[in-house]
């Protein structure tokens, strides 16, 4: 059940109208973890099962871990929860990932291995998830909340449905003190939850399934014959339909939730208007990159533990970060490419911390497009279906080579679209999407918000799935 789906509306109009009867806040809370597990279970209903799995482990870990003074006990359940979470990601996430790479080592050293091809089904949203539970167990081994004493609200904060299997990955320090009370929306704020989540669809059925999507998937499956025009037009077009597909599905996911009363943090902020790569991970999956922060780089000792162990730290996070997103030596890649470029502007901050003239306007927008260059490099390889294909088309984006994937049409749709997002980021870098709406006059709203309407009632009803649900 994906959010541009004529079922997830039949679904979500239902929802809001049992929700908004006069109920106790009791029986809400019930409606929306009910809700919450049919919601998941559309994909497949047997992965419930895991969703059990690690909302009950991290339940009555929290709940030992708090309860216990010892700190070796206390070391032994954290290890017991991330056992239990990181082992069944492992197992459906990364066990054929695992399992090939131990056959390309063992043939390496001239040995045949040749097991029963694994027949294992990723389930929907499980890296997202896991993370989202674990973050209960940190915080309560680190001191920094208590255990909560509903477990159905618990139960809701690790299922909730507009947020499940595509983040933003919500903390619960941040999710369960909304259950407290009744959540009491306001007109503006259902007004604009539904604003957001027609925003989300527009950017994610018309500007990356229609617009850009096609034209990144026609060069990146022909990438042994892609030309130099073809290799960065296509990778133009998939810089941006990454952003709209994963920005619009952030924003329906919060859209949906503030419609219900609850408020999930941002996860994009105009990401392709960073100067450097510090910067783009403070505005790009925001709610990711603050999890490995918190958990895995300070947990790791951060910068604390000398200059010359904090490269390491930002290499090792960097690259499972890669890891996180898919099970591929490719995704190891672009997190260590990632991994890379902010250890170089580590250091290059440090030589030029004291130059001012990288603070004038004009040097400030030529360090966002050298950005967004680097930025490009990366998403070949997280893009292209394997190795080959990636360093075929980077090498063409080097050395020109003639091609003609993509039509004159195709090229000035890429580019203009290009221009616009990184011109639309560029203008509100320091400003957020709700106040840049709340400035216009209401008309003018409420004629794009129909604009954007008439446009998706007449767009194709293929029902691509979202990117990341893969991951």
């Amino acid at each position: 059940m994906v959010f541009n789906s004529i079922i997830f509306f039949a679904f979500f109009a239902m929802v809001l109208f049992i929700y908004y009867l006069p109920l106790p806040w009791k029986a809400k809370k019930t409606h929306l973890w009910i809700s919450s597990y049919l919601f998941y279970a559309a994909w497949n209903p047997p992965f419930v099962l895991l969703l059990w799995i690690s909302t009950i482990v991290d339940w009555f870990v929290g709940k030992a871990i708090a309860d216990t003074k010892k700190l070796m006990k206390k070391r032994s359940l954290l290890i017991f929860s991330l056992s239990v979470n990181l082992g069944l990601l492992a197992y459906f996430k990364y066990g054929e990932f695992l399992l090939d790479s131990f056959i390309v080592a063992l043939k390496a050293l001239n040995i045949a291995f040749h097991p029963a091809a694994p027949d294992v089904v990723l389930p929907v949203g499980i890296s997202f998830y896991t993370f989202q539970s674990l973050s209960y167990t940190f915080d309560i081994y680190r001191g920094k909340m208590r255990p909560w004493k509903s477990f159905s609200d618990f139960a809701l904060f690790v299922t909730f449905f507009p947020q499940l299997v595509a983040g933003p990955i919500v903390r619960a320090a941040d999710f369960l003190p909304q259950l407290k009370s009744p959540r009491k929306t306001s007109a503006d704020q259902l007004g604009w939850g539904f604003c957001l989540l027609t925003m989300g669809l527009f950017q994610k059925v018309i500007l990356a399934d229609s617009l850009m999507g096609p034209i990144a998937d026609k060069v990146y499956s022909q990438a042994g014959v892609a030309g130099f025009s073809d290799a960065w037009i296509g990778t133009l077009a998939f810089s941006g339909q990454i952003f709209f597909d994963f920005s619009g599905y952030s924003n329906c996911a919060i859209g949906a939730a503030l419609c219900l009363g609850f408020v999930l943090p941002d996860n994009f902020r105009f990401p392709y208007a960073s100067i450097g790569f510090t910067e783009f991970w403070k505005r790009w999956h925001i709610s990711l990159s603050t999890w490995l922060r918190d958990y895995l780089y300070i947990s790791l000792g951060g910068n604390r533990k000398g200059k010359a162990r904090t490269p390491v730290n930002i290499m090792i996070t960097m690259l499972l970060g890669g890891l996180w997103h898919g099970a591929s030596w490719r995704f190891i890649l672009w997190g260590g490419l990632h991994g890379i470029y902010l250890v170089v502007e580590r250091g290059l901050r440090h030589i030029f911390k004291d130059a001012d003239f990288f603070q004038q306007t004009g040097m400030r927008l030529v360090l966002v497009l050298i950005t967004y260059f680097f930025l490009c490099i990366t998403w070949v390889f997280f893009r292209a279906e394997d190795f080959a294909s990636a360093f075929a088309l980077i090498s063409t984006m080097f050395y020109p080579g003639e091609g003609n994937l993509v039509d004159q049409g195709e090229i000035y749709q890429v580019l203009i679209i290009s221009f616009l997002l990184l011109w639309v980021h560029w203008k509100l870098r320091e400003s957020s999407l709700e106040a840049f709406m709340g400035n216009l006059p209401w008309w003018i709203r409420g004629v794009a918000i129909s604009f954007i309407l008439i446009l998706l009632a007449l767009a194709p009803s293929d029902e691509r799935a979202f990117i990341y649900f893969q991951f």
